[in-house]
């Protein structure tokens, strides 16, 4: 399928979606113009740059708040794309005027892995090993399961990453599975990291289509993508950091699961930068009331003194 842009009236019959251009993002956008295809749509990909593409600056320094998202939300709102493929643990839980998610399909695995030259898990590093990981919660769960080790910021795409461990600036690093998965790199993964002590970002492994709120026909082509739990659990998830008021850079987990009842299981962690301190709980309900289950976890934590641990961690 060609990549082009498109001006004017050309788009009648197409329906453009917008995508960064790193060979993920590219996955998930042509995953999604497959989907769209089968149903009979014409489709064509737009590429977008974001700030997050171009900037080489640690997210902490260009303020991680939508620095992958906001130009192709922008091209959204200037008819310039028709839909928005995002990685649901970059798009901000604030919603912009005029967009909606349309649609949330099928999750991937939630699971973060680490990668490593020399050892098989993240146990076995020695005392002192450089571990690459650009994400604040990411970096706060390795922190208090091993203050020994080093944890030093990386950026860049997969590929990038990988090479970068590879040259030796780094003893292991730390990816989603899911991006390994869809890149048909999963062998490279050394260790899954354990839930318990590993909880995921909020969205991780869930793709978001975005679209204009009043474009009824682009609504209606992507609503068979839609999975319900997966979307449910990720609603949840979103509620939970939405109602914390945490952005997307504070150390804040959490996963939303379907139990065998059939119930939907949210469970949450928020934590210190270094790992010295965590609050976490869970909470359980049907799955029609996920924005109910996102902010009830949310205030049973900020009781528990998230408030706290998150505002340190914006002040730093």
């Amino acid at each position: 399928m060609a990549l082009s842009l498109r001006t004017g009236n050309q788009h009648l019959t197409s329906i453009r979606i917008g995508t960064r251009g790193s060979k993920l993002a590219l996955w998930q956008a042509e995953w999604v113009a497959g989907q769209l295809q089968q149903r009979g749509h014409d489709v064509e990909l737009v590429i977008v740059s974001t700030q997050g593409d171009t900037s080489t600056a640690s997210l902490t320094q260009v303020g991680g708040q939508g620095v992958f998202t906001k130009e192709i939300q922008n091209a959204l709102l200037q008819e310039s794309v028709d839909i928005a493929v995002h990685s649901l643990k970059d798009l901000p839980t604030i919603a912009v005027p005029g967009l909606t998610i349309g649609a949330i399909p099928e999750r991937e695995s939630t699971a973060d892995c680490l990668i490593s030259r020399q050892v098989e898990s993240f146990e076995n590093l020695p005392s002192g090993a450089r571990v690459g990981t650009g994400s604040a919660r990411r970096a706060s769960q390795l922190r208090a399961w091993r203050p020994d080790v080093v944890i030093t910021d990386i950026r860049g795409n997969v590929d990038s990453r990988l090479r970068k461990l590879e040259e030796g600036i780094y003893d292991a690093i730390v990816l989603a599975m899911a991006g390994l998965n869809r890149l048909k790199l999963s062998s490279r993964a050394t260790e899954t990291l354990p839930e318990e002590r590993m909880l995921p970002a909020i969205g991780q492994g869930a793709l978001g289509l975005e679209c204009r709120r009043e474009d009824a026909r682009t609504l209606d082509a992507i609503k068979p993508l839609n999975h319900e739990v997966s979307a449910a659990a990720v609603t949840a998830e979103r509620v939970f950091l939405g109602t914390l008021l945490a952005g997307c850079l504070a150390p804040v987990a959490a996963i939303g699961r379907a139990a065998r009842d059939g119930n939907l299981v949210l469970r949450g962690r928020v934590l210190a930068l270094d790992g010295s301190r965590c609050v976490e709980g869970q909470v359980t309900g049907p799955v029609s009331s996920a924005e109910q289950l996102g902010s009830q976890l949310a205030e049973q934590l900020k009781q528990d003194g998230a408030e706290e641990l998150i505002r340190q961690a914006r002040d730093s």
